[in-house]
C-alpha cells in the first residue's frame, strides 16, 4: 500500500485515489491520514498502518499477522515488533483461534477509553513518586517546588479532570440519544 502522496485531510486524500471505488476509498485513505498523524507524533508509520487498519476492520474474530503485514506493506518481523507495541500501549489486544496457531489481533471497540484507563494508571504512578519525592527535598527550594508542580499537575489531571468517567457519561449520553 502506498501513501497517498500528501499530508493529512489533503482533497487527494480526502476524496480517495483516482480510480478506487468509493468502497475501497475510505479505508486506504484512513489508514494513509491515520498514519500521517501517528508518524508527525514520532511513531512509526508502518506502526500507525496497523493501527488504522484494525480501526476500520470488519473482522471480529481478528485480522492476521500474515494479513497486517500485507496490510501495512511491511514485514512479518516489523508487524511483530509494531504490535507488541500497540499492545502494550493498550490500542490491540492478541486473540487466539481454537486449533489454529496463528496470532490475531483486534481493536477494542472503544480503545480510546481502554487508553484512558491505562494512562491514568502510568498518571497515579507518577503522582505517587512525586508524593514521595517531596518529602525528599527541601521545601522552598527549586526541586521541591518542580515537584510540587509535577505532583499538583498529576493530581489536577487525575481529580479535577475525571477523563475516563467523562468518557463514559458523554458516550452514555450519545448512546441514549441514538436510541
Amino acid at each position: 500500500m502506498e501513501p497517498h502522496g500528501g499530508g493529512p485531510g489533503d482533497a487527494k486524500g480526502e476524496a480517495g485515489e483516482a480510480g478506487e471505488s468509493g468502497e475501497d476509498a475510505f479505508p486506504h485513505w484512513f489508514i494513509e491520514s491515520f498514519a500521517d498523524y501517528w508518524q508527525s507524533m514520532g511513531s512509526s508509520r508502518i506502526e500507525g498502518r496497523i493501527a488504522a487498519y484494525l480501526m476500520v476492520s470488519d473482522a471480529s474474530e481478528g485480522v492476521s499477522a500474515e494479513k497486517l503485514a500485507e496490510a501495512a506493506g511491511a514485514s512479518r518481523g516489523s508487524v511483530s515488533t509494531y504490535t507488541r507495541s500497540l499492545i502494550a500501549a493498550g490500542f490491540v489486544r492478541l486473540v487466539r483461534r481454537p486449533d489454529d496457531r496463528a496470532h490475531y489481533y483486534v481493536m477494542d471497540e472503544d480503545v480510546w477509553g481502554g487508553f484512558l484507563d491505562t494512562e491514568q494508571g502510568y498518571l497515579r504512578s507518577q503522582r505517587a513518586l512525586a508524593a514521595r519525592a517531596l518529602a525528599r527535598t527541601t521545601p522552598g527550594g527549586p526541586a521541591h517546588q518542580r515537584i510540587r508542580n509535577m505532583h499538583d499537575y498529576l493530581a489536577w489531571l487525575l481529580d479535577v479532570q475525571r477523563m475516563p468517567t467523562a468518557w463514559r457519561e458523554y458516550k452514555a449520553q450519545r448512546d441514549a440519544g441514538e436510541g
